[in-house]
């Protein structure tokens, strides 16, 4: 397989008569784009808001965020979700750099939905508040879920993939500013050089955990509950095969943005043939009962022996229950030789006392942790709301609640807040850019 990326590097974003990007300006018609978006029946309300760096914004609660792109050959960005099924991760995709399109709720939030201030003491939390985010407030008619904890707000998700879709298209006859590549010999055809480094695999756990379909990540859109793990080619990740699931503490959620920008991925693509043997990806999964996660992790340490590896890269999304998962996948993997790397954020609790994941062993004794979801952040007032602040101030949002009798509503009256890192949108980022980590003093 051999992708080409064509980078486009946004300097700026504006509304104007007609969408193209132009000498780093990406221009938006604003009406057009709503009308493109707003032919899914089951939107109701709708706007598009541009939240840059630095602007006094607070963006709640944001749902997804999605790099928008175009296939240049033609097709879907996303493969069996926003088009027919067919072969990500070879030929070229356009990509515009230094920005997202957020999908926001124009009203309640659910529980996987999260916060990302542009500027001042939050921005620090979040990776997107580096990015120009072309924000996609709605509002629809899933009356089934408006009072449901985990909700699946899916014209509000898709709409932001087919607004990816809209404004990537403007590229698709520009010569890009850059052209990364990205191919990998297959596994048995390399060169003795190459298979003398030291051969490793990524496995990566991304959210699967609910049973009713709808809520977890999809994979060329097969929902992932459905999956057994299996082997995929990197380039499949990074090109729009996997696409982000509504339901995930926030704070550890991968977005279809962190799946197609994979930070461990690119790194592990410059080292190849240089200090290591990259083999690849396992796609696993989360689960719920004790024999799917046992099942899961005999499947990707056979896969991972198979395949010569010598070490791997473990990352799950989220925390809880799936670190029963993980730490399975860690000593299957070491049990069968691979040496393994764990990523993954911690639960200690407000204090910082808490056991940090729910299972631990003695073989998981090599672990990058990004940061303790319960932390507390308290934040001044912003000038502007995109969205509904007070879908912060909910029961059932990670992160955020109505009341507590010690530290009141997590929405003050004066418009500054305090909530749990949960909240902060993709905050811990175990996909390779935590801008947080845990210290042992």
């Amino acid at each position: 397989m051999k992708l080409e990326v064509g980078n486009f590097y946004v300097k700026d974003v504006v509304f104007g008569d007609e969408t193209k990007y132009e000498n780093g300006i990406l221009t938006i018609n604003k009406q057009e784009a709503i009308d493109y978006v707003k032919e899914d029946e089951h939107i109701t309300d709708i706007d598009i808001v541009i939240a840059k760096p630095g602007d006094s914004i607070r963006i709640v609660p944001v749902k997804e965020a999605i790099e928008p792109r175009c296939r240049v050959a033609g097709g879907p960005v996303f493969p069996g979700v926003t088009g027919d099924l067919q072969q990500a991760g070879n030929g070229r995709t356009h990509a515009l750099k230094n920005t997202s399109v957020l999908a926001v709720g124009k009203h309640w939030g659910s529980f996987g939905d999260g916060l990302i201030d542009m500027s001042g003491e939050g921005a620090k939390y979040t990776y997107y508040s580096q990015l120009m985010n072309i924000c996609l407030v709605v509002d629809t008619d899933e009356e089934f879920e408006r009072y449901e904890q985990q909700k699946k707000n899916r014209a509000l998700r898709w709409g932001a993939m087919r607004l990816s879709e809209y404004i990537g298209n403007c590229t698709k006859d520009l010569q890009p500013e850059e052209i990364e590549t990205y191919e990998l010999e297959p596994v048995t055809k390399r060169s003795k050089e190459v298979n003398d480094l030291p051969s490793v695999v990524v496995v990566l756990q991304p959210q699967s955990q609910m049973e009713e379909l709808g809520y977890n990540d999809l994979n060329y859109g097969w929902d992932c509950n459905r999956m057994l793990p299996t082997f995929m080619h990197p380039n499949e990740v990074l090109d729009g095969a996997m696409i982000s699931g509504s339901f995930m503490p926030c704070s550890s959620k991968w977005s279809t943005y962190d799946f197609q920008n994979f930070p461990i991925i690119k790194r592990l693509y410059k080292e190849h043939g240089k200090t290591v043997n990259f083999l690849g990806v396992i796609m696993s999964n989360l689960n719920v009962a004790l024999e799917q996660k046992e099942r899961a992790a005999i499947f990707v340490a056979q896969m991972a022996k198979s395949l010569g590896a010598d070490s791997a890269i473990l990352a799950e999304e989220g925390y809880g229950n799936p670190d029963a998962d993980f730490i399975g996948c860690f000593v299957a993997l070491e049990d069968a030789g691979v040496k393994t790397i764990g990523c993954t954020n911690e639960c200690t609790g407000r204090d910082g006392n808490s056991q940090p994941l729910v299972t631990l062993d003695e073989k998981a004794n090599a672990i990058v942790s990004c940061g303790n979801v319960s932390e507390l952040i308290e934040l001044p007032p912003m000038d502007t709301v995109v969205g509904e602040l007070q879908a912060l101030a909910r029961d059932g949002l990670s992160g955020g609640w109505a009341g507590d009798e010690i530290l009141g509503p997590s929405v003050r009256e004066d418009g500054s807040i305090i909530l749990e890192n949960n909240s902060m949108f993709s905050g811990d980022q175990v996909v390779g850019w935590s801008p947080k980590t845990m210290k042992e003093f």
